[in-house]
């Protein structure tokens, strides 16, 4: 788990971007950004690892509103009738800020291109990025992500479950482990397929809780998801190599999105993951997912 002594900071503005960095700098840049409310320790050690493996230097980041990073509380909570109904009204920054943030990681390393890998949000923000500014991108995984929240979008029983398990607030990080189980038991692989690693999972949810509790940070990244324009045109004019990855039974974002994606960038390919569902990545599909990402870069 990440140690607080090796964690950077990079920023925006005001906005204080933490990070962390694996690998020698001799190696490819490779830059990861995590899904809605989750931080940057939802990319396990042991994948960021095995990444560096095959010859790249991979940074983890928190993005805005989430661990380490800045928690922008002065802009205050969107309220869930606007983020449904009046989603760009709920917004307090947008996608393209966010994606400026992983510029600014990008800067503080000194990269001026970078493989990216977003997984979810995160993959809603890389692909801002090639839209947005492609020569800094060397390659795109977007991965269980989707062109439009719109697209793939779970179904109204998958979300109201989803929404009452995290309004159940925390008091404690073991409340907060207990949490990641059993978000993870609704959203994720079925343990049918993939046994869920609980003790790494337990482990996750408590570091996130004592690095930074923040629900209202959540749903003011949750409001600048929604109020995001359909990207589907925008990517058909992106020309970076890229690569789609998703789980076939992913309930928050379901394949639809990922197919989408594939089919709105010119070249992309899809590769479906048998069996997968939302985040926290069975180790068994790690060697798919890692040796498509480091052919893409390639």
């Amino acid at each position: 788990m990440s140690d607080p002594t090796t964690i950077r900071t990079a920023h925006h503005g005001d906005v204080q971007l933490a990070y962390e960095v694996f690998g020698p700098g001799s190696g490819r840049p490779l830059l990861l950004i995590m899904g809605l409310g989750m931080q940057m320790l939802v990319w396990h050690d042991d994948f960021c690892n095995d990444l560096v493996r095959q010859g790249f230097q991979v940074v983890r980041m928190d993005n805005r509103d989430a661990g380490l990073s800045s928690h922008l509380e002065h802009l205050g909570a969107p309220a869930l009738f606007d983020m449904i109904v009046r989603p760009r009204r709920a917004a307090r920054y947008s996608l393209g800020d966010m994606a400026a943030d992983v510029f600014a990681v990008m800067d503080d390393m000194g990269w001026g291109t970078v493989n990216v890998v977003g997984g979810s949000l995160g993959g809603m923000i890389a692909q801002t990025m090639a839209i947005e500014n492609p020569r800094r991108v060397r390659s795109l995984v977007s991965i269980m992500s989707s062109p439009s929240a719109r697209i793939g979008r779970a179904t109204l029983r998958t979300n109201m479950k989803m929404a009452g398990l995290m309004q159940q607030p925390l008091h404690s990080a073991e409340e907060a482990g207990r949490q990641m189980i059993e978000v993870y038991r609704l959203i994720g692989t079925p343990e049918a397929d993939y046994p869920l690693d609980i003790p790494w999972l337990t482990e996750t949810g408590a570091r996130s809780y004592e690095r930074a509790y923040d629900p209202d940070g959540k749903l003011r990244q949750q409001a600048a998801m929604l109020a995001a324009p359909d990207r589907t045109a925008a990517l058909r004019n992106v020309s970076v190599p890229a690569v789609v990855l998703h789980g076939d039974v992913d309930p928050m974002i379901r394949i639809r999105g990922g197919i989408a994606t594939a089919a709105a960038i010119p070249g992309a390919r899809l590769v479906t993951l048998p069996g997968v569902g939302h985040g926290a990545f069975p180790r068994a599909v790690w060697p798919t997912m890692i040796g498509n990402i480091a052919a893409i870069a390639r």
